[in-house]
């Protein structure tokens, strides 16, 4: 590469221009409205393990990992802690002793509609600086990117 191009490429550099920089300060923006409404009481991904296994019913501890968009330490670690929290339980399958079936006790299924109502909340609060359209077209877009 000759040096003139480096040298541009490099003083158009702006951070502030730069994608993963503005994914992580609108993370970092979304993360508080997050613990605004749950009050530090679960983290995202507790609550997305919470979601999803309302959505899903009974599923393997793995399975859920990978609905839920984590590797198999961090579910497992997501797990044990919502097990803490009296909010899922797990069992071995039946068929497969080397996996743990993890489905919702009667106290999670009761937390999931607190946990709905708050997630609407939070996704409106972040939203709330776009317009409509804009907001189909942000999450049309993470949608590609993800």
């Amino acid at each position: 590469m000759a040096s003139d191009q480096k040298s541009t490429e490099t003083s158009e550099y702006k951070l502030d221009e730069q994608v993963g920089f503005m994914l992580r300060v609108a993370s970092q923006r979304h993360a508080t409205i997050f613990q605004s409404h749950t009050n530090g009481k679960l983290t995202p991904t507790q609550f997305s393990t919470l979601i999803r296994l309302a959505e899903v019913g009974t599923v393997s501890q793995n399975q859920l990992g990978r609905l839920a968009a984590m590797d198999i330490a961090t579910i497992k670690g997501v797990v044990d802690r919502l097990k803490t929290k009296g909010l899922v339980r797990s069992e071995p399958d039946l068929v497969d002793k080397r996996r743990s079936i993890i489905s919702l006790t009667p106290l999670g299924v009761d937390f999931i509609y607190d946990l709905k109502s708050s997630g609407h909340k939070i996704t409106r609060e972040t939203l709330a600086p776009l317009n409509a359209k804009e907001q189909q077209t942000l999450l049309s877009l993470l949608r590609k990117i993800s």
